[in-house]
């Protein structure tokens, strides 16, 4: 882990994901970044995601709308936010901009769960995360509801399927994704995995079949 000592760009930031890097404030109200290269890396494998069957179900017939890319910087602003156990977060106002850069670029999306409410629907939870070539690079993610950011992560997974991806980067294993099944992954073996994800012609794809979307979500949890 290196301190910050030139300023880091979209460009540079891509660059450093395709070197197996990413970034992280030491706290929201700190002003330098970090470059993280963790010698045991969380990975998702998208061929052997496990869903559970009471989650499936609120995926699939639960009370959740899901969309991708209708509010990035909604999503990004919730997970920086304090929460519930969490007093503190990673990411601070750069990170919020270098993230809305890489949005803007078409490399950042998000998926939000939405519930209604007065007034129309409510984020009630979401992701947020980095695409390149054939692997995507999970960030955060935050719920305000019970389950939804588990719905979201469940459309995430889903999607990266049918789009063709190859990776899904979790950074560090946590006892809440061991759940689906979260492995880690020594450092070298996971930048052999991510250079041949990075090579992968996968392409993100927000106007998607929403039966489409729902018949590989039966699928994961076959």
């Amino acid at each position: 882990m290196s301190r910050r000592q030139f300023e880091i760009t979209p460009d540079l930031m891509l660059r450093a994901y395709r070197a197996g890097l990413f970034p992280m404030a030491e706290t929201r109200r700190g002003d330098r970044l970090y470059w993280l290269d963790p010698e045991l890396r969380g990975v998702l494998p998208l061929d052997r995601f496990h869903l559970p069957r009471r989650l499936r179900r609120t995926v699939l017939s639960g009370p959740f709308t899901v969309t991708t890319n209708r509010d990035f910087h909604g999503v990004i602003a919730a997970c920086a936010a304090p929460g519930e156990g969490r007093e503190d977060t990673w990411i601070n106002p750069e990170i919020e901009r270098l993230f809305g850069a890489l949005h803007r670029m078409g490399h950042a999306h998000s998926v939000e769960a939405w519930l209604p409410g007065e007034g129309g629907p409510q984020l009630a939870g979401g992701l947020y995360g980095v695409a390149l070539g054939g692997a995507f690079f999970g960030e955060s993610m935050f719920s305000r509801a019970r389950d939804a950011s588990k719905v979201a992560l469940v459309h995430l997974v889903a999607r990266l399927r049918l789009f063709g991806f190859t990776l899904l980067d979790a950074q560090f294993q946590t006892a809440h994704l061991a759940q689906f099944g979260c492995q880690e992954v020594p450092r070298q073996a996971y930048k052999r995995l991510l250079s041949e994800a990075v090579e992968e012609q996968a392409r993100w794809q927000d106007a998607v079949a929403a039966e489409s979307v729902a018949e590989e979500i039966r699928r994961l949890g076959a």
